[in-house]
C-alpha cells in the first residue's frame, strides 16, 4: 500500500475559516453529516455543495489545489456547507449490502439536509452546487417538491435525462447480475488492488490494469472499469495533479450495484424515473421529468466536453427544461474537461470556478432585487 501524502478526510484545504460539523439523521434512520465553513461575522447567501456517488465532501476541499470551498469564501460567499450523504465514502453504506437507490437519496437525504441547513441559516438565500448523481438526485427532489426555497443551482454532468456511452450501458446491464449473483461480490471498489493476492478483488484490479494501460495507478484503472467508457473515463489525466492521481482511491469509495440498476432504468427510459412501486416511494413521481415544469429554481447545467461517463446528459436536460421555461436556466460546457475534473482539476480555480462565481453573483443580485 502506497504511503499517503495527504491524510484522509483532512480539512487543511480551507485555511482561515471556521469549520463546524453537524451530524443529522434521515427519516429512514441513517446518520449523515454536514461540514460548515464560515469566514467573518457577516454571513451572506449560503452555498450547499453536494458530492456524487462514492465521493464525499473531500472533493470540494482538496488541499493540493485551490478548491471550490476556498474559492467561494475568497469571493464573498462566507457561509459554505458540504454534505456527506448516504452515497459518501465517509460512511459504510455503499458496502453494507443494503440496496439503496437514487429515490432513497431524493426522498430521505436531501429533505433532511435542507432542514438541517435551514435550522442554522434561517431564511437567508441558499444556493446549491452539485455533482453527478448528487445532481441527479437533487433535481429529482426538486421536481418531486421534496425541497424548495433554493435560490439557484449549478449541476454538473447529469440531472433528469441520464445518457451514457453504449459500452457503459452494457456494463450497467451485465455487471450487477454477474458480480452479485455469479461472483457473490456485493459491491465494486476502486481500492481492490489492496485486497489479498488471490482474492476476487485483486483479480479484478489486475484485469483493470490490463484493459486500462493509460496509467499505472490501480485505483484509476479500476474506476475507469467501474464507470464510463474511456481511457481514462472519469477525468482527463492532464487536468489532475499527480498527488490527486496517486490518491484517487482515497477520493472514491465502493458502491453497491442498485445504483447501477437505477441508472440503467433511467437511461432506458430516457429520463429520471422511479426505481420501484414499493409503498415507501408512493409519493414520488413515476417519471420525474413530467414534473420538471414545476422546478422554479434557476439551474446552470455544466459539464465537460469530454464527459465519458454521462456524455451529453446535461445538454439534453437543459434543452428540455429551456423549452418548458425559456430563459430561466443556463448551460456551460467546458472545453478540455471531462467528468470529475470539473471540480478536481489542478486548474479548476482558473478554468471552471470563475463561471460558478459569476453565476452565483448574478443570482444573488437577482434574489436581492426580488
Amino acid at each position: 500500500m502506497q504511503q499517503r501524502e495527504i491524510p484522509l478526510y483532512t480539512l487543511t484545504g480551507v485555511p482561515d475559516a471556521k469549520a463546524t460539523v453537524y451530524p443529522f439523521s434521515t427519516a429512514d434512520k441513517l446518520g449523515l453529516t454536514l461540514t460548515r465553513f464560515t469566514r467573518g461575522n457577516n454571513p451572506t447567501d449560503a452555498v450547499l455543495l453536494m458530492h456524487g456517488l462514492t465521493q464525499s465532501s473531500d472533493m470540494f476541499i482538496m488541499p493540493e489545489h485551490i478548491n471550490l470551498v476556498r474559492t467561494l469564501l475568497d469571493n464573498g460567499f462566507s457561509d459554505v456547507w458540504c454534505v456527506d450523504n448516504r452515497m459518501s465514502n465517509h460512511f459504510p453504506y455503499n458496502a453494507s449490502g443494503v440496496h439503496y437507490n437514487l429515490d432513497d437519496v431524493a426522498l430521505y437525504d436531501h429533505p433532511a439536509t435542507f432542514a438541517e441547513v435551514r435550522k442554522h441559516i434561517g431564511s437567508r438565500p441558499l444556493h446549491v452546487i452539485s455533482h453527478c448523481l448528487g445532481s441527479a438526485s437533487f433535481t429529482m427532489a426538486l421536481a418531486a417538491g421534496l425541497v424548495d426555497g433554493v435560490a439557484s443551482a449549478i449541476c454538473n454532468a447529469v440531472t433528469l435525462t441520464p445518457r451514457v456511452p453504449a459500452w457503459s450501458l452494457t456494463k450497467l446491464t451485465v455487471v450487477p447480475f454477474a458480480m452479485e449473483y455469479a461472483l457473490n461480490q456485493p459491491y465494486a471498489n476502486p481500492e481492490w488492488n489492496n485486497s489479498p493476492a488471490l482474492s476476487l478483488g485483486k483479480m479484478i484490479s489486475r484485469f483493470a490494469s490490463v484493459v486500462h494501460t493509460e496509467c499505472n495507478v490501480p485505483a484509476c484503472q479500476t474506476l475507469s472499469l467501474m464507470w464510463g467508457a474511456g481511457h481514462p473515463a472519469i477525468y482527463e489525466h492532464k487536468n489532475v495533479a499527480d498527488v490527486t492521481h496517486q490518491r484517487i482511491g482515497d477520493l472514491h469509495g465502493p458502491t453497491g450495484y442498485q445504483y447501477y440498476r437505477h441508472v440503467r432504468k433511467m437511461v432506458k427510459a430516457g429520463a429520471a424515473v422511479k426505481w420501484s412501486n414499493d409503498s415507501a416511494y408512493s409519493n414520488l413521481p413515476d417519471n420525474y421529468m413530467q414534473k420538471a415544469a414545476d422546478i422554479k429554481t434557476p439551474i446552470m447545467f455544466v459539464t465537460g466536453v469530454h464527459n465519458r461517463v454521462f456524455v451529453d446528459s446535461n445538454q439534453v436536460c437543459f434543452e428540455q427544461l429551456n423549452r418548458l421555461a425559456p430563459n430561466r436556466h443556463a448551460l456551460k460546457v467546458y472545453d478540455g474537461y471531462g467528468h470529475n475534473d470539473v471540480f478536481m482539476s489542478k486548474s479548476a480555480d482558473r478554468d471552471i470556478f470563475p463561471s460558478f462565481i459569476a453565476y452565483l453573483t448574478e443570482q444573488r443580485a437577482r434574489t436581492k432585487v426580488a
